[in-house]
């Protein structure tokens, strides 16, 4: 038995995001959302507007249709202001509530003082923003603008993107009942909108107690479509809100929360990282539901970009990345809704010839998934990789049978049928893009290591599950047709292109300048076919990843979280430290990421490398600990879950492990390699079967619903985990608490300064 001895509301407490310096961007600001609904909270430095506080409303999938045939982009669709009497002045204190998932605010104007909450709801379409004025601010009103409407001063800050779309609407607005909402018809054909709708309710209206001055509370809802319809969706919506006794519906809305952060739990000594891995399980959360659209490259937070869409080069695979070890698979289950629903038009995305086998997936698209599969053709193969994760870690026979079967099959099928035998003998694939290496250039090159690595796995995978019993379909005849096959391009693929310097892009193209992107480098991470554990191995890997950091001209922050889980499949904690460290320098303040435009996956992504360095299960295999850095004596973490559909807990004391749990949820065989090298004490069942190997590997039967603990048999603290293993939080460095939110520096560098704010909470 596991005690987890985390007060969460402290834990997370320590990590949330604070402002004494008001935000004036969406780089800075603070986020809400719900998967759907999401607002971005910040201000403005122009002095016709510092008396706004903008919330920046975005709601997933409004979409508008391209007059020039494109796919329909994401649009905006407005803003909620506080517009205050006075300015916004200094000092302001603002706090992103991790664990209640709200953001608190206690504001200074030139004429007096607002206090704010504000939150998405859970579990309903709607937010609410409660206000509380005093002083000269009991004036302050709430307005809401269609984008067209937002004053251009606002719009100048936040800069314009020329290659972004935004079509021109008209707004139709009424009242009805006490709701206000506003219809928004995109043009020019009416194909597309929005419906809002919002309601302020004041004193004892907004109370269950009794009428308190100056306070109101506003609830809004988005609600995607322009028809009568969609108005009455976001006006009922805000009527249920609204009639719902506020304390009744705050807690509904924290009781989700509550439920999600436990789901697994892991802290680290590095309190600047662990805060950041935890504002990265908020976010994820916020950007997406089990029943929710697809994470595309921003989220609810949209704002000026060009790309407003979804991307499948690396932008969506990475973004949902972490879910699998952190135990959130319900998050995961977005992505496998949207392929299952849109099979079809994977299919249509091939040329008509390829249909009757085949499918495939451009490098973005809309949410429909549709667009012709151009140059780059292995991206349907990596999301039919984050769809064999969800299906290891799960072991959910459905979900491998009726979605993940089939589609592989067609994705390795489009390729095959691409296939062509050369001179040697090989099968080689033709000139395709290498995603991100030389995209000016429009660079095509035969045998890219991401096209070959991809298919290498496809055919592997396929297969493996071809010898399960359920999920392969058709005849014993066709079955042992399709796996002669898949063997025979495994026997006879061309071999992944090398030179003296490692993994090359392709055939005859070696990395002979910046690379962003670990295309050339897919089959170390994240496929994993090869895995450094030969001496060969290694020595191509590391000369692989240090010719890369070579070429400096194009490193971004996805090229450091790529290099963080590279590092970490070797062992190496220390570097895949600094990688990490590297990217913290590369985000935004508030842990939110830019390049031309906002992309979500690259923190998302830094938090699976956080995983990758404390708990590895790729190649049947569970590694726990693998790479921690050497400053790391301390770690702990509980649940979280590997493939074999495995929950794991483990404690790192004074530079070496103390105990491993491991809990079986669907009777697996399991793997375990350890640093526990010494005498080792096993506790389990009398139906679990433990087999020391030595160096720390040991060989788990453990029938579904049963555990087993490992544990050093000299305790350095505590009770013996047979007795029951503690969980409990790393002590905190103090003065890295709620260091992101607005910009601080100073914090790191020892400065003799009194760090004010939650110290109780440390």
């Amino acid at each position: 038995m596991i005690d987890t001895k985390v007060d969460w509301a402290s834990f997370l407490g320590r990590h949330d995001l604070t402002w004494s310096v008001k935000p004036i961007s969406w780089d800075e600001g603070a986020f809400i959302g719900n998967g759907s609904i999401g607002a971005m909270v910040y201000s403005e430095e122009h002095r016709l507007k510092r008396n706004v506080l903008r919330f920046v409303l975005g709601r997933t999938d409004v979409t508008a249709k391209r007059p020039d045939g494109g796919f329909p982009p994401r649009v905006p669709v407005g803003e909620l202001h506080l517009e205050l009497s006075g300015w916004l002045y200094q000092p302001i204190s603002l706090r992103l509530d991790l664990w209640n998932a709200e953001l608190r605010a206690d504001i200074t104007t030139t004429v007096g003082e607002v206090q704010l909450r504000a939150f998405v709801h859970s579990r309903k379409q709607a937010m609410a923003v409660e206000l509380k004025t005093s002083g000269g601010e009991s004036a302050a009103s709430f307005r809401w603008y269609a984008y067209q409407e937002v004053d251009p001063i606002l719009k100048n800050a936040d800069g314009y993107n020329l290659n972004q779309y935004i079509p021109e609407s008209e707004v139709v607005r009424s009242v009805r009942s006490g709701i206000r909402a506003a219809a928004e018809t995109f043009k020019p054909d009416g194909s597309g909108g929005c419906a809002t709708a919002w309601t302020e309710l004041s004193g004892s209206d907004a109370s269950t107690s009794p009428e308190e001055a100056g306070r109101r509370v506003i609830y809004l809802s988005i609600q995607n479509g322009a028809d009568e319809t969609a108005a009455q969706r976001a006006e009922e919506a805000v009527k249920r809100a609204s009639e719902q006794p506020w304390d009744e519906w705050v807690e509904s809305h924290r009781s989700w929360w509550h439920d999600y952060y436990p789901q697994s739990f892991v802290s680290i000594p590095d309190t600047m990282l662990e805060g950041f891995y935890w504002i990265q399980m908020y976010k994820l959360a916020s950007a997406t539901r089990s029943d929710g659209m697809i994470m595309d490259n921003q989220g609810p937070w949209l704002t000026s970009t060009p790309w407003p869409g979804v991307w499948f080069n690396m932008n969506v695979q990475m973004a949902y990345s972490p879910v699998y070890t952190s135990n959130r698979l319900h998050l995961g289950m977005s992505l496998v809704g949207a392929f299952r629903e849109q099979v079809e038009t994977l299919i249509g995305n091939v040329p008509d010839d390829f249909r009757t086998d085949s499918a495939g997936l451009p490098r973005s698209c809309s949410y429909d998934l549709a667009g012709r599969v151009d140059d780059e053709k292995g991206n349907l193969l990596w999301v039919c990789h984050n769809l064999w994760r969800q299906y290891r870690h799960s072991m959910d026979r459905k979900l491998l049978g009726e979605l993940l079967y089939p589609l592989l099959r067609r994705a390795v099928r489009y390729h095959t049928r691409i296939l062509a035998e050369g001179d040697d003998g090989k099968l080689h694939l033709p000139a395709t893009v290498s995603p991100e290496y030389g995209s000016f250039l429009k660079m095509k090159v035969p045998d890219t290591h991401y096209d070959l690595a991809l298919l290498r796995w496809g055919c592997e995978t396929l297969l493996r599950i071809s010898e399960m019993p359920e999920p392969a379909a058709g005849t014993d005849t066709e079955r042992d047709a399709d796996r002669r096959k898949w063997q025979e391009i495994l026997e006879r693929l061309a071999p992944l292109p090398t030179d003296e310097t490692g993994y090359m892009i392709g055939r005859g193209q070696p990395l002979a300048f910046g690379h962003r992107h670990f295309s050339h480098l897919m089959a170390v991470f994240p496929l994993h076919l090869v895995s450094g554990d030969s001496e060969e191995e290694r020595e191509l890997i590391l000369r692989s990843l240090r010719h890369w950091f070579s070429m400096e001209g194009d490193l971004r922050g996805f090229t450091f979280t790529g290099a963080a889980s590279i590092a970490a499949t070797l062992g190496l904690g220390d570097e895949s430290l600094a990688y990490l460290k590297s990217l913290l320098h590369l985000l935004k303040p508030n842990t939110m990421y830019k390049e031309a435009g906002p992309v979500i996956e690259s923190p998302l992504a830094g938090a699976e490398a956080i995983h990758d360095m404390l708990l590895q299960s790729w190649g049947d295999r569970i590694r726990v600990f693998p790479a921690i850095p050497e400053d790391w004596k301390d770690a702990a973490f509980h649940d979280l879950r590997t493939e074999g559909a495995f929950l794991v807990s483990a404690v790192r004391t004074n530079g070496a492990t103390s105990w491993v749990r491991v809990k079986s949820l669907a009777g697996e065989p399991c793997r375990l390699h350890t640093d526990m090298t010494g005498s080792v004490r096993i506790a389990a069942s009398e139906r679990t079967t433990v087999r020391t190997l030595g160096d720390g590997r040991f060989e788990l039967d453990l029938p579904c619903g049963e555990e087993v603990v490992l544990y050093a048999e000299k305790q350095l603290s505590g009770e013996p985990p047979h007795k029951g293993g503690v969980i409990r939080p790393v002590p905190a460095q103090s003065h890295l608490c709620g260091y992101f939110g607005s910009r601080k520096p100073w914090r790191l560098y020892g400065l003799p300064i009194r760090f004010g704010g939650s110290d109780s909470d440390r």
